[in-house]
């Protein structure tokens, strides 16, 4: 069985902090973002390196460890329809080949990352709704 191993909670909040930041007027990131290694979103994301909302998304994902980096990436590349659940483990491999310490950049050079992740958790049958 496929499993998510990061904790749904953790993932939530950084779908809060990637809408609150992807909100904001000032942000401007190409539509097409490269994969993990590339130099460009640091380069991007440099001028908002004070931005409340990136130091905890950016803490958030620093915290956790390499595979569950790796789940992450994986996850919102589930959610953008890149791989199915048949395809979860590939998903994580190709993620951890191409892993790279701007992990937290690449995730939030992608302006849909929020909506991604949500649809990500939600084909693990995962929400981030609160239980009434």
């Amino acid at each position: 069985m496929t499993e998510l191993d990061i904790n749904s909670e953790t993932v939530c909040r950084l779908i809060d902090l990637a809408r609150e930041f992807h909100a904001q007027e000032e942000v401007v990131i190409p539509e097409e973002p490269g994969n993990p290694g590339d130099d460009w979103a640091r380069q991007i994301l440099a001028s908002h390196g004070d931005d409340a909302s990136i130091l905890e998304f950016n803490s958030i994902i620093r915290d956790l460890e390499p595979d569950q980096q790796f789940q992450l990436v994986a996850l919102m590349w589930l959610g953008r329809g890149d791989y199915d659940m048949d395809e979860w483990w590939d998903a994580v491999e190709y993620a951890a080949e191409n892993a790279s310490p701007a992990t937290p950049q690449y995730l939030i050079a992608h302006p849909l990352l929020a909506e991604f992740l949500t649809d990500g958790l939600e084909m693990f049958g995962l929400s981030c709704q609160e239980e009434s």
